[in-house]
């Protein structure tokens, strides 16, 4: 089963769909001629818009949709990248998240054109701007999975995992606190999840920022060694050993755009069923807000985590806090894993919910909830290796139907 599930992934997530979406993300930046590099002029400006209809504000609908990306991928998904395409892996990293902010900011101004009631994000372009039904379910049945699984099961799997390292909490009682916490926190809705993200994230971010920040300060002499490496490695063409060198290049390039998609998700439609909690007020600015999420997740958090694998030249996460922190590294890895994938649960939550609400209708809502709740909580106590198989399947059939909206309705996306 496991390897009929890893060939369906391959498939799925081959280079036909990473072409695509990054070709998607080249496209749209063209046509809003590098829209990119007018995100902060576009966010001073319109700072200032007023919650007016009971919607979440732009900085809750920001933490939801931003803790959502992050997860525990962005320090472990990160090690695992360089150990794939080494240090040029970073290079393309930052080309699909550069790519990908035109992408996320095409995917919300769609979203808050096309949303009405229960339609809401992706699901509203798909189904009122392409006026296909069919492909719309689709698209939610893809993510309801994907909310199970990537979003759930797997996210709590991999703090359990992570847990031995400073605790002998049995996975039993991680997994009953998990449900009490996803339960009390999703069923109160998008405002409460809001709040809890808004509250969570700011914290998680800092610290990490300021605790890598320290272990990068203490191999500063490795910093521009570094850089110089991640570029020479982006790039490097040289022949080694009847025609290694070529695939060394394929490796970053493949390693480094997988990396950044997984890590923003630009592309595969979440972002917009995220902001659509935002305020009807406020709507029209979370596709510049969401430009801001992706260069934060991987501009920011990912780049921290390579600069911190690099100048130390470490390959554990744990060994390279260790040369800072010592014994209180592991402590520290674990809640700071802990509360990332608490943030992207209950993000994923909502997009699930979303998902379920137009399949299913509003008021089945709840028994979402308590599904949702009690899967992800499962995830502490079982192997989760064929979940994040058939995870990856579900997320990746999420951009198909997603980026044929995005290029077929592409006239309608303008400058706002």
């Amino acid at each position: 089963m496991s390897e009929i599930l890893e060939k369906i992934s391959g498939i799925v997530w081959g280079n036909g769909l990473i072409f695509l979406l990054l070709a998607t993300g080249v496209y749209y930046t063209i046509k809003l001629r590098f829209i990119q590099l007018r995100m902060l002029p576009m966010l001073m400006k319109k700072n200032s818009e007023k919650v007016s209809d009971g919607g979440l504000s732009q900085l809750k609908t920001f933490c939801m949709s931003l803790g959502t990306a992050m997860g525990t991928g962005n320090i472990t998904g990160v090690a695992s990248a360089i150990a794939i395409g080494g240090p040029g892996a970073v290079f393309w990293m930052w080309v699909s998240a550069f790519f990908g902010m035109a992408v996320v900011y095409a995917e919300n101004t769609l979203g808050a054109r096309y949303r009405t009631g229960s339609c809401k994000g992706s699901i509203a372009y798909i189904r009122n701007g392409l006026g296909s039904r069919g492909l719309a379910a689709a698209f939610a049945v893809f993510c309801i999975f994907a909310a199970l699984g990537m979003g759930g099961m797997v996210q709590v799997n991999s703090f359990a995992e992570s847990i031995p390292g400073c605790t002998n909490m049995g996975k039993i009682i991680i997994a009953a606190a998990s449900f009490v916490l996803i339960f009390s926190v999703t069923g109160g809705g998008a405002s409460r999840i809001g709040s809890t993200a808004q509250f969570l994230l700011p914290l998680v971010t800092l610290g990490y920022s300021a605790a890598a920040l320290a272990v990068i300060v203490k191999h500063s002499y490795n910093i521009i060694p570094v850089f110089s490496e991640i570029i020479t490695d982006a790039f490097s063409f040289q022949p080694i050993v009847g025609g290694v060198g070529g695939f060394v290049v394929s490796r970053a390039v493949s390693a480094g755009i997988r990396r950044g998609i997984f890590s923003n998700e630009a592309g595969l439609g979440s972002s917009p069923l995220l902001h659509s909690a935002a305020s009807g007020s406020v709507m029209k600015t979370q596709g510049t807000w969401s430009m801001l999420e992706v260069f934060v997740d991987t501009f920011v958090c990912c780049t921290l985590t390579a600069l911190v694998i690099l100048t130390s030249r470490k390959e554990s996460i744990n060994s390279v806090f260790a040369t800072v922190f010592g014994a209180l590294s592991s402590p520290f890895l674990t809640v700071s894993l802990g509360i990332l994938a608490f943030c992207t649960v209950i993000g994923w939550y909502f997009c699930g919910e979303s998902a379920f609400a137009y399949v299913f209708g509003d008021g089945h809502k709840r028994i979402f909830t308590l599904i949702f709740s009690v899967t992800a909580a499962s995830g502490a106590v079982i192997s989760a290796s064929d979940v994040w198989t058939l995870s990856d399947i579900f997320n990746g059939l999420m951009a198909f139907p997603n980026i044929l909206a995005l290029l077929l309705l592409s006239k309608k996306v303008g400058k706002e």
